[in-house]
């Protein structure tokens, strides 16, 4: 057990289980972008972790960026995602991986898929190390998922709560 701010949190994913994830999802993108060199794109500040590791498995040749997205206030989704910092890439006609750390309500993915429409990308595709299929009210297809969870409150791997847990290895979820 964990104690974070008031909340106590369990462990729920070991970072072996996260690692073989991400090596899967790593393998799915080499056979896709064999002869592409996609734009990977961050959503700080969650991903960072996972999209450092996917980079050192992944073993074409690509291009990273980032853009910073909040939507989360505590341990609840506001509903309303901010825009903090944008994209200064030119993305027309090529292809663009969003890696999120986690997908729930998938409010962020649809902002970001607005976002870089009008950017005229070639292709999108969609990945998350998480996704929470009970939570997601989207019709936007995620291409790569490394695990799918119960809609519980997680923490660690990049994930926190008001700030803590980012850097733990391993994934927690909320205590009952």
């Amino acid at each position: 057990m964990i104690h974070l701010h008031d909340k106590t949190f369990e462990p729920f994913i070991s970072s072996e289980e996260i690692d073989f994830a991400i090596a899967n999802m790593a393998k799915q993108m080499d056979d896709d972008f064999f002869d592409e060199v996609p734009v990977f794109i961050g959503v700080l500040n969650g991903s960072f972790m996972v999209l450092s590791d996917l980079m050192k498995k992944y073993r074409g040749m690509c291009e990273v960026s980032f853009v910073k997205m909040a939507s989360y206030e505590g341990t609840q989704t506001t509903n309303e995602v901010k825009e903090l910092i944008g994209l200064n890439h030119n993305l027309e006609g090529r292809t663009v991986v969003i890696v999120e750390d986690i997908i729930d309500t998938g409010n962020t993915i649809e902002v970001l898929k607005t976002m870089l429409k009008e950017k005229k990308v070639k292709h999108l595709k969609i990945a998350t190390l998480f996704f929470k299929p009970e939570a997601y009210k989207k019709e936007i297809k995620i291409d790569y998922v490394g695990i799918r969870i119960p809609d519980k409150f997680i923490v660690g791997y990049g994930l926190d709560y008001d700030g803590l847990g980012r850097n733990l290895p391993d994934i927690y979820q909320l205590a009952q």
